[in-house]
């Protein structure tokens, strides 16, 4: 029985957000920047579309945990989200690991907490929401909150259905029919199967939703275990957590109700460039133009895009189903099914196809990019081929097995 409205138990939930992310598997994307600072969709970061989730949800009360390449995020949170008025309660603060006397990183997901274990104890909010920053994602947290509150749960965990053959990659519930977690299994082999569902698991999201008195205990056992736990929720905690508390498992929507969940993690470059490009479909699966549920970011102050040339001569700007941010000028060029992000801009004759341009990047007359990932303000050389000859690029950049190059940020050609 909910005994208060959830417009007071919002108001009354701390919202943590693990944002200290090295992203490995993104190099070179993220050697200089934290995976959540990677641009996204052209406009965005990966972190905006987690705190335009809190903000549509009503949460106001957010501590991002920063540690790896921080200083990118550190400026685009400062900068693009500092709209919370502090004097009513309400931030979104950026927190580095403040070691508690100890000069040490964060060693799992659970030790980023228990660092940040006095924040909790002086606060004492009813509800800690813990999230991580460098998904893509649309979600409603209030309907994960009222389920919680329902089930008068210990902790309930977000999550979405995964073919089994993605279980390596996932922590996988069995649950009753009543949603209540039943066994937890982090990264098995071979997932437990959904009963009506063939083929399918539970896995988890990384969204976490405890009662705080119940994380504090939890967090006070689990760092009293020194070497012996990694400190971390899916391989420690949540196993012990699962027959002596009250552990639920809530089924990911889309924040409409409406299709399939889409949720992604964009961990590889295979995986990140799949979600961008497919953004550049007629009917993308992420729909990034939802007036209902908009995603917020650092709004740059640019120009509009702009195509140049329909001469006698031949030369014409031609962009097919590409996306092209503000300040982007299309000077004579071909674009096709590519994402250019702010300030970027093409030359006469250059052509830029299947690929993902960050900001400010200049392409050259004449160069033609396929199914390459260029970071922010490089100029590409005039006549230079990136992405036709694979076994050039391995020698300069980082080719993918499926054939994305990467030019890294800093590069001189």
């Amino acid at each position: 029985m909910v005994s208060t409205s959830l417009t007071e138990e919002l108001q009354s939930t701390l919202t943590l957000i693990l944002a200290g992310g090295q992203g490995k598997r993104l190099e070179p994307l993220t050697l200089s920047r934290a995976k959540p600072a990677v641009p996204f969709g052209g406009a965005y970061r990966i972190i905006d579309f987690t705190l335009s989730n809190c903000i549509h949800s009503g949460l106001r009360q957010i501590h991002l945990l920063t540690q790896y390449q921080a200083r990118s995020l550190e400026e685009h949170v400062r900068f693009g989200w500092n709209f919370l008025p502090r004097r009513l309660g309400q931030f979104i603060t950026v927190r580095p690991p403040h070691h508690g006397g100890e000069e040490k990183w964060y060693q799992g997901t659970a030790d980023a907490i228990f660092q940040n274990i006095d924040t909790l104890e002086s606060d004492l909010p009813n509800q800690v929401l813990i999230l991580s920053g460098d998904h893509i994602y649309k979600m409603d947290y209030r309907k994960m909150l009222r389920e919680h509150l329902e089930h008068d749960a210990a902790l309930t965990i977000g999550t979405v259905k995964i073919p089994v053959d993605e279980s390596p990659r996932f922590g996988i519930f069995e649950t009753d029919r009543g949603g209540q977690v039943l066994s937890f299994e982090e990264k098995p082999a071979h997932g437990k199967e959904l009963p009506d569902e063939p083929g399918m698991c539970l896995g988890s999201m990384g969204i976490y939703l405890f009662k705080t008195e119940e994380l504090i205990r939890r967090l006070r056992e689990d760092a009293n275990l020194g070497a012996e736990s990694s400190h971390d929720f899916g391989k420690d905690i949540i196993p012990r957590m699962v027959g002596e508390s009250r552990v639920i498992a809530h089924a990911f929507e889309n924040q409409n109700g409406a299709g399939l969940p889409y949720w992604r993690d964009v961990g590889t470059i295979d995986a990140y460039y799949d979600a961008n490009l497919d953004l550049c479909n007629v009917a993308p699966q992420f729909n990034l133009y939802d007036t209902e549920w908009p995603t917020y970011t650092l709004w740059h102050n640019d120009p509009p895009a702009k195509t140049v040339f329909d001469g006698e001569d031949g030369r014409r700007a031609e962009v097919v189903d590409s996306l092209l941010c503000p300040g982007v000028v299309v000077s004579g060029a071909k674009v096709r099914k590519s994402i250019c992000s702010n300030r970027c801009y093409l030359e006469e004759d250059s052509e830029v196809e299947g690929s993902i341009l960050f900001s400010g990047v200049e392409v050259g007359k004449g160069a033609k990019l396929k199914k390459t990932i260029v970071d922010k303000w490089i100029r590409i050389p005039e006549g230079e081929t990136i992405g036709h000859d694979l076994e050039k690029d391995k020698k300069r950049f980082r080719v993918t097995e499926s054939g994305i190059v990467v030019v890294p940020a800093g590069y001189r050609f």
